[in-house]
């Protein structure tokens, strides 16, 4: 959310690539279905391991397939598109596909931006490319594309769109609609997206911190930015009223898009507050067209920030259409953020863990229940395993076996295809579910082919696991779901294979998981696991000189790696820094190794923020992973580096891979080497595929003491077949195979509804490499933050619990830096809720404490985590306390206390015989002293002294 002068714009469409099946996208009034290059499907070349979606059933020209980017859309900016596109089906020549925005409003009619077009011929790929900006922003913006004619099927391979023309301010905070704050300071700012509201009323003004919020005292405080600013109490001939008050300011004779109105905020703003904004505003002037919703009404925009640094100056305006349309601005308030109360725990009536909602899930009713989704049939047959799924039967245990039953699918004439059932009286709001089944596809298949466990809740698209199958065998589908707000209606349906393939499906469940019974599980394991026997010896001189003697025994950190991602402008919050330091030994930099960070431009260097990171890191003995060296997705790659021929990429590669490693050499524990590589291609497709193995050998060689790292998402929750972990497996065999020496396998974590069972299958199949594991992005998101800190725990847990796991490190943990929403443990202003009381005590309950007395043999003895401790031993005289480490191994570990340990403690015990005398107690009621059954025998006449 900085924004600093950089040559390379993310693209803003989610699962541009269709690598996560339809996720985020949905066909309008139509079907979809995505097809992998593999299958051959339609005969259509694409990229080796690519997917592309084919929309059919379309019985109008405009059905398409679209996807709601409201969220990423900034009025100020120009965005560029370019899409593959393609047809199939009866015609016969070419046809035109269209991409369109369509621009919804909550007072006025929906309206339709064209952006471009391109003609398709027949089975032939083609770029469709255009531009689009929008002066303010509706209610909603769903791009979509469109145009064949009824009848005929239309392909998308991939959707880019980026931000060509952002604005030109070197540090700014978008509040969505362009609301910004500009510093001059280069650090400390953040803000999430915002929220429009039409037909905003009147706010309280008490606390704001803008002077003249209303214009009551004309222009006072407020001037332009690069422009003109005028006072109106209307406009064009009456039509422009203010909403409340009697004028508004307009910002006029505007040249560039960033001109508008400012006010400066410094001496009344405070760091490390959170601010929301509101202000009303609306535009006018004759290049606004009707699609534009802000020049019919006034609307209200809204958004927070905080400011983490102390900048010199700070100013706050309003800026974005294009140049000579006037931005009218009626109220503005800046106030300090109201704390939002949290959300209550979920009440969970009945849940029924374990028991199926699919109803006739054994077929012994035929297909009563089932229907068929589309023109298929469905038919009854035999011969499916009769044992249930393994991750199934981790969560459920001992079951009666499977009917050997299952739904035969033929005369499959699209993808989408398959058996479904109406699920939408079962299920519970925040309750988490299981999906497991088996399936098989028939003969006749050309290449892999998915088949996918998905949900339809209401209009949206819901994955509920993913598998790959390239043979004739039974295959297990495990993934998880959870359905946060009250939809109409849920169908569940089983889809996949190419048209024409049959489709097999036995012993389909769904059914909510009981995690605390879970839980009880991975308490155990993390018994075996991640404690160790140790046995405290205090020898010599004889066991009777130390018998009895009290030690207390205080674990004060647990050595498994618990990091954090964070940012340069944290470091600038002392409130982020010590909860940092305070909760986490292991550190990961979100944006500021990448190297489109450290060198946006060619031969313009920015390792200064890293540099800082590290100084902090060091200073506070905070180990460090280096994230990333390259990364392999195309959508993140400068513009600098797409412009190169190959010889002068690939010296541009060996130049990043000398530079960073020799500068930083010994200081990053682990680097990921090549991010997303399941998942993007870039450098393979332009440099070959050696270059991928020569980045791992030139990053060992030039710092071999830094463990190298692969490092993919989706591939421990069962959604995304292209990252399975058998692909996973894959892909770093055949890394190891051509001599690349991985040295860990980096599991990001970006998950959502959580179930251990489908992580830990993933991390079973994962371990048998013998490579450490660690989970390296880890979050959930929920707007229940009990429901998010049990997802959180839920992931923990398993991973702290596997052998195989090494270390765990979350993609952030405080409120306005995260990349997800609703993903934050603590808030803005420092305040901790449920999430992150949930982490908190999680590392307090993996810390081990105990107290008792030397034995007999001179010993104690106990079991703890591994870690650093602290031995305290108290003697008559002093209180002696030592340190000493507990580190990972099967046999007990007997650490040996200094002699000079032991004649303290020898000469406290004889002291206090001398002065008291100790012996064992013959008479029937004792003294009872530390447990030892004990008389006082006078041997000196001097007072006793305890």
């Amino acid at each position: 959310m900085i924004n600093k002068s950089s040559s390379s714009a993310p693209n803003i469409v989610v699962n541009h690539d269709f690598s996560k099946g339809l996720h985020s996208w949905h066909p309008n009034c139509c079907n979809g279905f995505v097809v992998s290059a593999e299958s051959g499907h339609l005969g259509f070349p694409t990229k080796p391991g690519g997917n592309y979606v084919v929309v059919s059933n379309r019985k109008e020209c405009w059905q398409g397939l679209e996807q709601d980017i409201t969220s990423r859309i900034s009025p100020c900016s120009t965005y560029s598109i370019s899409a593959r596109v393609g047809i199939s089906g009866p015609v016969q020549d070419s046809s035109d596909v269209l991409a369109t925005l369509k621009l919804e409003y909550r007072d006025s009619a929906t309206s339709y931006l064209f952006i471009g077009k391109t003609s398709v011929s027949k089975e032939r790929w083609e770029k469709l490319e255009g531009t689009f900006s929008l002066a303010a922003m509706p209610d909603r913006i769903v791009f979509y594309l469109e145009g064949p004619a009824p009848g005929v099927d239309l392909l998308v391979e991939s959707v880019i769109i980026t931000c060509s023309s952002p604005s030109e301010c070197n540090v700014i905070i978008h509040l969505n609609l362009t609301l910004i704050l500009d510093l001059t300071a280069d650090k400390g700012l953040w803000s999430p997206k915002c929220i429009q509201d039409a037909r905003p009323s009147a706010g309280d003004e008490d606390e704001n911190i803008i002077l003249n919020p209303k214009f009551e005292d004309g222009l006072n405080n407020w001037s332009g930015r690069g422009c003109k600013i005028v006072l109106h109490d209307s406009m064009a001939d009456g039509k422009i009223v203010p909403l409340s008050g009697k004028v508004f300011a307009s910002a006029t004779e505007r040249t560039q898009s960033w001109n508008g109105i400012q006010q400066e905020i410094t001496e009344r703003v405070q760091r490390k507050l959170a601010y929301e904004v509101t202000a009303v505003v609306r535009i006018f002037g004759n290049n606004v067209t009707s699609a534009d919703a802000t020049d019919k009404d006034w609307v209200q925009l809204r958004g927070k920030f905080l400011l983490n640094g102390s900048p010199k100056r700070v100013v706050i305006y309003i800026e974005g259409p294009p140049a000579g349309t006037d931005i009218l601005v009626n109220s503005f308030v800046v106030k300090h953020a109201e704390k939002i109360p949290p959300s209550p725990p979920p009440v969970i009536e009945n849940p029924a863990f374990g028991v199926n909602i699919i109803q006739n899930s054994d077929l012994s009713d035929g297909t009563n229940s089932w229907f068929p989704l589309g023109n298929c049939t469905l038919s009854i047959a035999t011969g499916s395993p009769h044992i249930l799924p393994p991750i199934a039967r981790d969560s459920l245990g001992p079951h009666e076996p499977l009917s050997g039953r299952c739904i035969l699918v033929t005369k499959r004439t699209q993808t989408w295809m398959g058996p479904a059932q109406m699920i939408t009286d079962k299920i519970q709001l925040l309750l988490t579910y299981q999906v497991s089944a088996w399936v098989k596809i028939g003969s006749g298949a050309k290449g892999p082919q998915n088949v996918n466990v998905a949900l339809g809740v209401d209009n949206q698209w819901v994955n509920g696991g993913q598998v790959e199958i390239n043979d004739d065998r039974w295959h297990e589908i495990g993934g998880s779901f959870r359905i946060e707000k009250q939809p109409s209606k849920v169908m569940v349906y089983v889809q996949g294979p190419a048209a024409g393939v049959d489709l097999m499906v036995a012993g389909l469940q769904i059914f909510p998981v009981d995690r605390e019974a879970r839980f009880r599980h991975l308490r155990r394991q993390t018994e075996m696991i991640r404690k160790r026997d140790v046995t405290l010896k205090f020898s010599g001189g004889g066991s009777s000189s130390v018998l009895g003697t009290f030690v207390k025994v205080s674990q004060m950190q647990n050595s498994f790696p618990f990091g954090s991602c964070i940012s340069r402008t944290n470091l600038d919050n002392e409130d982020f820094v010590n909860f940092f330091v305070k909760n986490f030994n292991w550190a990961v930099f979100g944006n500021e190794l990448k190297w489109y960070w450290t060198e946006p431009q060619q031969g313009k260097f920015n390792y200064s923020d890293a540099d800082e990171m590290l100084d902090m890191c060091k200073k506070n003995k905070i180990e460090t992973r280096g994230h990333c060296i390259f990364w392999e997705v195309d959508g993140t790659v400068q513009q600098w580096i797409k412009a190169l021929n190959k010889t002068d990429m690939m010296t541009a590669v060996q130049n990043r891979l000398t530079g960073l490693l020799t500068r930083y050499k010994g200081k990053f524990r682990h680097y990921d080497v090549n991010n997303e590589m399941l998942h993007g291609s870039f450098y393979q497709d332009r440099l070959g595929k050696d270059v991928r193995v020569n980045m791992f050998k030139t990053a060992n060689q030039l710092d071999p003491s830094a463990m190298l790292f692969v490092n993919d998402y989706h591939i421990e929750d069962g959604c995304d077949a292209r990252s399975s972990p058998e692909k996973y497996i894959e892909h770093i065999l055949d890394l190891q195979e051509q001599g690349a020496p991985v040295g860990g396998i980096g599991i990001q974590g970006h998950i959502d509804s959580p179930v251990g069972p489908v992580v830990c299958s993933a991390l079973d199949k994962l371990g048998i490499l013998g490579l450490p594991i660690w989970f390296t992005e880890l979050d959930v998101s929920s707007v229940n933050e009990y429901v998010r800190g049990e997802d959180l725990e839920v992931m923990l847990r398993e991973a702290y619990a596997h052998p195989a796991v090494d270390g765990i490190m979350l993609w952030g943990f405080w409120e306005l830096f995260m990349s997800r929403d609703n993903a934050h443990l603590v808030n803005a202003e420092g305040e901790l809720n449920e999430a992150g009381k949930r982490y908190l005590a999680l590392k307090k309950e993996w810390l081990s404490h105990t107290h008792g007395h030397v034995d007999e043999q001179g010993q104690f003895a106990f079991r703890g985590f591994h870690g650093a401790y602290v031995l305290e031993i108290e003697t008559v005289s002093k209180k002696i306390t030592k340190t000493f480490v507990v580190d990972k191994g099967d046999s007990p570990l007997v650490p040996r206390m200094q002699t000079r340990i032991r004649k303290n403690i020898r000469g406290g015990v004889r002291n206090l015989k001398r002065i008291v005398g100790l012996v064992e107690a013959p008479t029937s009621k004792p003294n009872l002293v530390d447990g030892k059954s004990i008389i006082f025998q006078a041997h000196d006449p001097r007072p006793l002294r305890a």
